[in-house]
């Protein structure tokens, strides 16, 4: 049991610090804000009930300085105001046009969303957000200017939450900072594993040649992961992180446990059907990174383990996880969520192993539907 114990923890506190150095060594770009002209954008917004959120973020497209450009919100049969808020709006604007869903019954909503979505869209190139997420006006510019310097396939852009109000929040901060930091790193380094719906491009004509969501299409979740792994399989050098501060998407974080526990256990639950090795393992080995030091308090508790090996597996977790995890957060201008990372490493071994044991189950909620 102990060597077990310390040779997990002392692979994990290699592949942290190999994280971080890969962070450090991506270069952080500035935005092409006197981008004259470039690629045709169609930006994709698939949306259900996002009446509260949507005008902002259609104001924060409005003010793009990248002008070539068009949007199509995708709305899934919404019970709020979204579709009537989003039609007023487009009466106002020529960039915008509304695709109204039919109410049918879909495993996978949001893919169905973005799929019809590309089958009208006028861009070379499809940039997918949500319904609450804010962008900054150089958002689009950024990413076309990194798209003819790269002639990346697919581009994955950094995703952070908006203002923290409660501790909650800044715990949501830290933790998914490490989710973005992670995809980053393993896109850098020829392994991609995950990126983030809410800031992501790539060309139409990939997404076409790769079947877009076909064989991923009945899975609730992983629009954006399994679209990676398609095109990074056709493409292995095509998939490359934006890490540009102009291109950085703001989201809500989630003002309750249900609904996080909901998404939580939608994402953990993909990584059974990773036709991929490398996430699938990835996975398994993140797992029981986190399980090894709650396994060696415990042990320690009960007195089979001695202390001394206890306090060596802690350490070994929490020390790289937090150089690499400052780093995340300082570019996402995250600096005051800094402070909250030992209370998040205090948590997180707890939450991994939870939502472990919590995806073999069936069954989510999402907008107020049940999926399975």
């Amino acid at each position: 049991m102990t060597i077990m114990l310390l040779a997990v923890s002392l692979l994990y506190a290699f592949f942290t610090i190999v994280l971080w150095v890969t962070w450090l060594r991506i270069p952080s770009l500035k935005s092409a804000s006197n981008l004259a002209a470039g690629p045709r954008i169609t930006v994709i917004i698939p949306v259900r009930n996002e009446a509260e959120n949507i005008l902002p973020l259609l104001d924060d497209l409005k003010a793009q300085t990248y002008t070539n450009f068009d949007v199509i919100v995708a709305d899934d049969s919404s019970t709020d105001d979204t579709l009537r808020i989003v039609q007023a709006y487009a009466s106002t604007v020529t960039f915008l046009r509304v695709l109204p869903l039919a109410d049918e019954r879909s495993q996978s909503p949001k893919k169905r969303a973005i799929t019809q979505s590309i089958t009208v869209a006028s861009g070379d190139l499809i940039v997918t957000t949500d319904g609450d997420c804010r962008v900054g006006s150089q958002w689009l510019a950024s990413i076309a200017g990194f798209y003819q310097k790269t002639g990346a396939k697919l581009i994955s852009g950094p995703v952070t939450f908006t203002a923290e109000r409660t501790v909650f929040d800044y715990l949501q901060t830290v933790e998914f900072s490490s989710l973005i930091g992670s995809g980053a790193c393993t896109m850098a380094l020829g392994s991609p594993t995950m990126c983030n719906g809410a800031n992501l491009c790539y060309e139409k004509k990939v997404f076409t040649e790769v079947g877009g969501f076909t064989g991923v299409d009945h899975i609730a979740s992983g629009d954006d992961e399994f679209l990676l792994h398609k095109i990074a399989d056709r493409y292995p050098d095509g998939v490359q992180f934006l890490k540009c501060a102009e291109a950085i998407v703001q989201t809500q974080p989630h003002s309750s446990l249900q609904s996080f526990y909901y998404q939580r256990k939608r994402w953990a639950s993909k990584w059974r059907t990773y036709q991929s090795w490398v996430p699938m393992i990835l996975a398994v080995f993140i797992f029981l990174s986190n399980a090894a030091p709650v396994v060696a308090v415990v042990g320690w508790l009960l007195n089979f383990l001695d202390g001394s090996t206890a306090i060596f597996v802690v350490v070994l977790k929490v020390i790289p996880e937090f150089l690499f995890l400052r780093q995340v957060l300082v570019f996402l201008q995250k600096n005051k969520s800094v402070v909250f990372i030992p209370l998040t490493q205090l948590v997180y071994p707890f939450y991994v192993v939870f939502f472990g044991l919590a995806a073999q189950g069936k069954g989510y909620q999402w907008k107020g539907r049940k999926l399975t």
